[in-house]
């Protein structure tokens, strides 16, 4: 079955949430209680619904039992974005992520149990300062506060060698979990591919490490 998704709050990050996740053919539900955002999304949403997010019985109505996976994005709501999130997890919603404002409102929606905290505008920086330093890093994806995915442009240092010379989990503590060339991604299979210069390798680990592989291995 298709996993259902809902975002709650039609702001910058929300909407473009809901934009992206029908880009990708994905079925969402948008909520909002602006009226006017609710018109301006009804093109890209599968169901968009003005209601209170804050209140139970319309939580249920909604069904969102259902979903899987509920954003919560309420702008300067702070209050809304904590009742919101503790009322879906309270129904037994398995992901639910939300929108954090700063380090005291991450806190708390922590402690309520949320899934994972989002800071959109500090995670692009963090993401752009990260791509300006180096010409090697491509993009980057932070996981937890310690490890990171990251996308990390092959050098002529390591052209048409092979994952096992390479050795990067021995060397560095980090692992290649795929690359791409040109428009093909390749998961499988890896240890007898030899990297090419400009492919584009896919590395998971620690960030200490990672940082360490890109300056040194690759």
């Amino acid at each position: 079955m298709k996993k259902q998704f809902a975002v709650f709050g039609l702001g910058r990050f929300g909407g473009s949430l809901v934009k992206a996740f029908s880009e990708l053919g994905v079925d969402v539900l948008a909520v909002d209680l602006d009226l006017e955002k609710v018109n301006e999304y009804t093109e890209y949403a599968t169901h968009v619904v003005q209601a209170n997010g804050i209140d139970e019985l319309t939580l249920k109505t909604l069904g969102i039992r259902n979903f899987d996976h509920v954003f919560v994005s309420f702008g300067n709501n702070i209050e809304g974005s904590i009742l919101t999130s503790l009322l879906l997890k309270e129904l037994g919603i398995p992901q639910v992520w939300a929108k954090a404002q700063n380090d005291y409102h991450q806190r708390v929606l922590e402690k309520i149990g949320v899934d994972r905290v989002i800071h959109p505008e500090r995670d692009m920086a963090k993401r752009i300062a990260r791509h300006i330093v180096t010409d090697k890093m491509v993009d980057y994806f932070e996981l937890s506060k310690n490890h990171s995915i990251v996308e990390i442009r092959a050098t002529e240092k390591i052209h048409n060698k092979t994952l096992v010379e390479l050795d990067v989990r021995a060397k560095y503590g980090c692992n290649i979990v795929g690359f791409q060339r040109n428009d093909e991604m390749i998961v499988s299979s890896l240890r007898d591919y030899k990297i090419h210069k400009e492919d584009i390798l896919i590395v998971i680990g620690h960030n200490d490490d990672i940082k360490r592989f890109e300056e040194e291995g690759v």
